[in-house]
């Protein structure tokens, strides 16, 4: 399949800039902008939103945007096996292990914007565990790059099925997006929840209902 942006033009003629091309053999997309380093690309963006880039309070903002951007997305470049590493134990343990409240921050591919909030993952061994900070790593791989929450909460089940090989695996993501908080419908108070579930928490209702009781309960500090 192939898929062209063209021009509005009468002549019908390819836009200058990206050609996307599937299928077998297919070509690499045409970057007229590769050789262009990012922080130009950034300063480039400010003139565009009618700021001046040449002015004291933004003179190193491309070059801190850049690396605050391969930072918050650098799950892309994570790899699961090695961030699991060696912290794989065998244990007689058949009952959940939960690990809720982790910290989340991932940034929306439609708008670029955050959205945060916390996962909690559980998980029945068959078997062996994880080391209880791997799982929170789990979390940074696939939240540190541009997500959808949907997809998101389906890596982390799926990670944790691939990489444990438990009875069961269940995750919840509950999060806010600055997408729809500080820009379009501007809902403060919003928060959206999404599940994922796998093996014994698919097929066992009182394992998913308990789950889910222990995920979503209002725990009081101690």
């Amino acid at each position: 399949m192939k898929e062209e942006r063209v021009s509005d033009s009468d002549s019908g003629a390819a836009e200058e800039g990206v050609v996307a091309v599937e299928g077998p053999g297919a070509a690499e997309p045409r970057r007229p902008l590769a050789d262009v380093p990012f922080e130009e690309l950034i300063r480039e963006m400010l003139w565009r939103l009618g700021e001046d880039p040449g002015r004291e309070g933004l003179l190193k903002t491309p070059e801190r945007v850049a690396k605050s951007l391969e930072w918050l997305t650098r799950g892309h470049r994570l790899d699961v096996a090695r961030v699991v590493g060696d912290a794989i134990f065998k244990e007689d343990h058949h009952n959940m292990i939960l690990v809720r409240d982790i910290e989340m921050y991932s940034m929306c591919e439609h708008h670029m914007l955050p959205f945060f909030g916390k996962v909690h993952v559980a998980y029945i061994p068959n078997g062996r565990i994880v080391g209880l900070s791997k799982v929170a790593r789990l979390v940074d791989v696939f939240a540190r790059r541009l997500q959808v929450q949907e997809r998101l909460t389906e890596q982390i089940a799926q990670a944790v099925w691939d990489v444990i090989q438990p009875q069961g695996v269940g995750v919840i993501v509950e999060a806010f997006h600055l997408c729809m908080m500080m820009r379009g419908v501007e809902k403060q108070n919003s928060k959206t929840l999404t599940s994922a579930v796998r093996g014994t928490f698919r097929s066992d209702a009182r394992t998913r209902e308990e789950f889910l009781r222990l995920s979503l309960a209002n725990v009081s500090p101690a």
